[in-house]
């Protein structure tokens, strides 16, 4: 019988599709839920409306900064300040996505946009670690990673936004502390995959170093900023010349 066959086993050399993007992208599903959840009920004890935190995880869709948003919201910031903290702290998908790029310069532009819009750091992860051994990326396998996790999200902020009113304290629960969990986490099983000790490790000196002086200098934000582009920099010096 001919014409195509229809699997939901990964293609060869790097042919993946929609539904392997779904897949690759359930190791994540959990902690997307757990976080999205305690970003509901902390964005809800802050006193954002059900209606406002739709909106806000479905136009920002960025965890550090829905958490930092509600934070500075309960706290009495003015806009200002809050627009420009939540401006700098995500200037890192700039980074992210001038890393990713490459690997998608066969596909049209809008299709590219519409990439990169849905980029998060768990996603990210995910796509760095399938592609780097390759030259290009599948599109259709990228939406399907990203759409899965964007779902998730959003409907984690909706469940965490309406059970969010019957927690009134969600730092004793240890919820204001669940990206940073998640973020340890991440962080650990991508170093104990890693066989490159010596790198890492200049390059978290570098980041921590970096981080410190940028905020005593600068501020806590841009000091995260200039942090990044450093130990990026010194890791890629690292990798070409060792």
């Amino acid at each position: 019988m001919s014409g195509k066959r229809w699997s939901l086993e990964r293609p060869v050399n790097g042919g993946e599709n929609f539904l392997q993007g779904v897949k690759d992208c359930l190791p994540t599903v959990l902690g997307y839920l757990s976080i999205g959840f305690a970003a509901g009920v902390v964005e809800k004890t802050a006193g954002m409306s059900i209606a406002e935190i739709i909106l806000m995880s479905a136009v920002l869709y960025a965890g550090s900064a829905q958490f930092i948003f509600a934070a500075m919201l309960a706290a009495g910031n003015p806009a200002i300040s809050i627009i420009f903290t939540i401006f700098f702290v995500n200037l890192r998908h700039l980074l992210m996505s001038a890393a990713i790029a490459p690997y998608f310069r066969h596909l049209p532009v809008w299709k590219n946009v519409l990439l990169g819009s849905q980029l998060t750091d768990e996603t990210f992860g995910v796509a760095i670690a399938q592609l780097s051994e390759k030259v290009k990326g599948s599109g259709k396998w990228m939406f399907g990673l990203n759409l899965t996790a964007y779902l998730n999200w959003v409907l984690a902020n909706v469940a965490g936004a309406v059970f969010g009113q019957w927690i009134t304290s969600p730092e004793k629960l240890g919820l204001d502390f669940a990206l940073s969990a998640m973020f340890i986490g991440l962080f650990t099983m991508q170093w104990l995959a890693r066989s490159k000790v010596g790198a890492d490790l200049i390059v978290a000196a570098s980041a921590v170093a970096a981080s410190v002086i940028g905020a005593v200098f600068v501020s806590e934000s841009v000091g995260v900023f200039i942090a990044i582009i450093i130990a990026a920099s010194i890791g890629v010096w690292v990798e070409k010349w060792k």
